[in-house]
């Protein structure tokens, strides 16, 4: 923390943010009497297949930046012409430049509706989804809500697992019995990461940590890097040391962390968590309907933990791609934009 507040505050280019955002084209537009800032960029292929893109929590359109050119230029990045997508990214309410909800209701369900209704006034009538993090959840529901034009959903985490497995994680009930070592392996950090840290404390009172988020710039960046093991080691080691892993530079971490302090939503960001907890408990014990798109996954190496490819097909009957990378982790896109880009060439080939 000491080394990043010194080059924060010596050597970091408060431009750079501005310039780098300035570079894209980005809009507003009320949707459910919320302006929902987005990003749209539209491709020079022919026949570009849209997609939109949600981040997640402490994250920001800043992670998807360095995906644009990939994704709605392939030739230029190692791809064909024929894997061009037209790219929307949104902000989540109450991140970045988007409003922040003056009251309750803005959970995963709502967001979803909003992304639906926002990808129809834009004109496209058959487009595909992804999301990691809160933005998983943002487009599981989306492939539950399966609005007109919704072809198919891509996810990098696995925001719902097996019954027996929730029932385990959250509930107390016993380990299921029969499971392989690699299911064994992968129950154990899901225990660890969603019964304390932040997504306790933002599920449960998200004003009382809010408020020292937007009181001083370093608890917030202290925060936000206090996310995941993976993560928190490779923002250490280009702070300390200097050397990033892929793209999750310096100027890169602190890119997004300026973002949150300069608009002041570290508080309204938290709140999502506290919506989805409250969102769920309206419904308690109810299986959400079966998703009939088909659903694509890809795992990272680095992710808080790496869903079996039983619990994605439990899960997502419709599963139509799923792989493994060697590298990357929970901020995937952020972390490894040319193997994303790649990831979403493979999944959404077929849907062409």
């Amino acid at each position: 923390m000491r080394e990043l507040v010194r080059y924060w505050a010596s050597d970091y280019d408060f431009g750079r943010l501005e310039a780098r955002l300035n570079a894209v084209p980005q809009f507003k537009t009320q949707i459910d009497g919320l302006d929902i800032h987005f990003i749209q960029v539209k491709s020079n292929h022919e026949d570009a297949l849209p997609l939109i893109i949600t981040h997640g929590w402490p994250g920001s359109v800043v992670e998807m930046l360095d995906l644009v050119g990939p994704l709605t230029d392939p030739t230029a990045h190692g791809g064909r012409a024929e894997d061009a997508f037209d790219l929307v990214v949104p902000s989540l309410p109450g991140y970045g430049f988007s409003e922040v909800p003056t009251a309750v209701g803005w959970d995963p369900g709502r967001v979803a509706q909003a992304w639906a209704q926002l990808m129809n006034r834009l004109g496209y009538t058959r487009y595909v989804a992804q999301g990691g993090d809160v933005g998983a959840a943002v487009t599981d529901t989306m492939a539950i809500q399966a609005p007109t034009g919704l072809a198919a959903i891509h996810l990098n985490f696995l925001r719902r697992q097996p019954p027996e497995i929730t029932a385990a994680v959250f509930a107390g009930a016993p380990i299921p019995e029969g499971l392989t070592e690699h299911e064994r392996a992968e129950l154990a950090p899901l225990v660890t990461q969603f019964k304390k840290g932040y997504i306790a404390e933002q599920g449960q009172t998200p004003q009382t940590i809010g408020y020292s988020l937007t009181d001083s710039p370093a608890g917030l960046a202290s925060w936000i890097l206090n996310h995941d093991a993976d993560a928190y080691e490779k923002i250490a080691r280009a702070f300390v040391d200097g050397t990033p892993s892929g793209s999750l530079t310096r100027d890169a971490v602190l890119d997004n962390i300026t973002l949150y302090w300069l608009t002041a939503t570290g508080t309204s960001a938290a709140r999502i968590y506290w919506e989805s907890g409250r969102a769920a408990a309206a419904s308690p014990g109810q299986a959400p309907p079966e998703v009939s798109l088909p659903v694509a996954f890809t795992v990272f190496p680095g992710e808080i933990f790496r869903a079996p490819r039983s619990w994605a097909e439990q899960v997502y009957p419709t599963l139509s791609y799923f792989n493994e990378v060697d590298k990357g982790g929970h901020f995937a896109a952020w972390e490894e934009p040319e193997v994303f880009a790649n990831e979403m060439r493979a999944a959404f080939r077929s849907l062409r």
